[in-house]
């Protein structure tokens, strides 16, 4: 069972930011904004640069702490939800994804009932109630 259904790649949800930085280097991180039911919640994944590696290895060295970091968040992201029964989907018109076990994200199987013959007319179906989705401008991103 794959615990990651996205249409879009997982890298592609991600935000980064760095904070300011201090007398021991530069702090980075990456986030990962979610829904769980009704509830946004995020995970985050902090790396560092000290000042000596910035001035040994240069500007280059950003990009693949990056790469490396991104990497490794992926990773920690698909044990998460293997570790805890979870998955992690989407449709193509949500930016952010939701996270939910999967017998509760499923649709249920209803085996169909027979026929039962009635002189009385049906009653009308009722409307189904509609899901908590919040709104989104269509000019917004999750990550930008």
């Amino acid at each position: 069972m794959t615990h990651i259904e996205l249409p879009r790649a997982l890298e592609d949800y991600f935000a980064f930011a760095e904070t300011d930085p201090t007398r021991t280097g530069r702090r980075f991180s990456i986030t990962l904004p979610y829904f769980h039911g009704t509830r946004l919640d995020r995970l985050q994944w902090w790396y560092h640069l000290t000042k000596e590696q910035e001035e040994r290895l240069g500007d280059t060295v950003i990009t693949s702490l990056r790469a490396q970091a991104t990497e490794r968040f992926r990773k920690h992201i698909e044990r998460w939800l293997e570790n805890t029964g979870q998955r992690l989907y989407a449709n193509a018109e949500e930016p952010i994804p939701r996270v939910g076990s999967p017998a509760l994200t499923e649709e249920p199987e209803v085996a169909a009932a027979p026929p039962v013959a009635s002189t009385e007319p049906a009653p009308p179906e009722a409307e189904p109630e509609p899901l908590n989705v919040l709104p989104w401008p269509a000019e917004k991103v999750a990550n930008g």
